[in-house]
């Protein structure tokens, strides 16, 4: 098994120029504004010492192709410089944020695969049935339902009229955390679960209609038994990489749903930054979450090639 994940080396080595590219691109994002950036940030609290203090701060007086490099070098000692909202380093409050992102994104996925699963199979074993039909109907219009209006609509119905849910917030304790991130890992949850349950039915009406199947029905398999030796194994296999891109999706989705429940995660952090124009911690935020991404990438392609002995990218890292 272990060989069939040599590729990961590789695969981390080839991500390097993407992580390069992403540090160009957050590292503009001060010098995309247009005028004095200083200025920029700075608005109508801006005065003449201000606007130079603040430009000594951020290195604004350096030529450009040095300001990167002093970027960079900081990043490598993982330095992402200090907050100009509570002059704190921006990594602390990034580290303090990531946990939370991390665990809503989990949990968000767990509750995906919780719905999607029983719904795929329901379609699936049924197609173009009344159960289908309905499945089907409830995959478009999770679709087209907006992510912050499906939030706002959780809060109204699970949270002020039946007062099972808090409105928002975080808790203090492990089992306090999931309490309050249950219903925005639900919203996030509803948003993802459309695009699993069709590609997971999909591949489950292909597998069930497969040579193996058939022979293990000949060796006397039926039910469920059969759902999860030979059907559910084989069907999941494509939609990983469904999910992966979708996870990838989610982290952006995350921003605007930590906003509407008010988490203190990675997306909070982003908008209280965008608001305050504090592009020290815009630029770790955008840093962190494009990692995540090219992580995620990653670790589907590792699960890809467990789930799929037929899978081998070290054959095409060779190659």
């Amino acid at each position: 098994m272990f060989h069939r994940l040599s590729f990961i080396p590789g695969r981390l080595l080839r991500a390097l120029p993407v992580i390069l590219g992403v540090t160009i691109v957050v590292f503009l994002m001060v010098h995309l504004l247009p005028g004095d950036p200083a200025i920029a940030i700075l608005g109508d609290k801006g005065t003449p010492q201000r606007i130079a203090a603040l430009r000594e701060q951020l290195g604004l007086n350096q030529p450009l192709w040095l300001q990167y490099a002093t970027f960079l070098g900081r990043l490598l000692q993982g330095n992402f410089g200090t907050s100009l909202v509570n002059n704190r380093p921006v990594a602390e409050l990034v580290f303090q944020a990531v946990p939370v992102t991390l665990t809503l994104l989990l949990f968000a996925l767990i509750l995906s695969l919780l719905i999607s699963i029983p719904l795929a199979a329901i379609a699936a074993t049924r197609p173009n049935g009344g159960r289908d039909l309905g499945v089907r109907a409830f995959t478009l219009l999770g679709q087209g339902m907006p992510q912050f209006w499906v939030g706002i609509m959780l809060i109204l119905l699970v949270s002020v009229e039946l007062r099972l849910f808090p409105v928002g917030g975080y808790g203090m304790t492990d089992a306090e955390h999931l309490y309050y991130l249950f219903l925005p890992a639900l919203t996030l949850a509803i948003s993802m679960a459309p695009t699993i349950i069709r590609s997971l039915r999909a591949s489950t009406i292909a597998s069930l209609g497969s040579d193996y199947v058939a022979t293990a029905r000949s060796k006397g398999s039926a039910g469920s038994a059969l759902f999860r030796q030979h059907v559910l194994r084989n069907a999941a296999i494509p939609t990983i990489s469904v999910i992966g891109v979708n996870l990838g999706y989610l982290v952006g989705g995350s921003i605007v749903i930590e906003r509407v429940f008010a988490i203190p995660g990675l997306g909070s952090l982003m908008l209280t930054g965008i608001f305050a124009r504090d592009f020290p911690t815009i630029q770790a935020v955008a840093l962190v979450v494009a990692l995540f991404v090219i992580i995620i990438g990653i670790l589907t392609d590792v699960l890809y090639t467990l789930l799929d002995p037929r899978v081998n990218f070290s054959k095409e890292a060779r190659a």
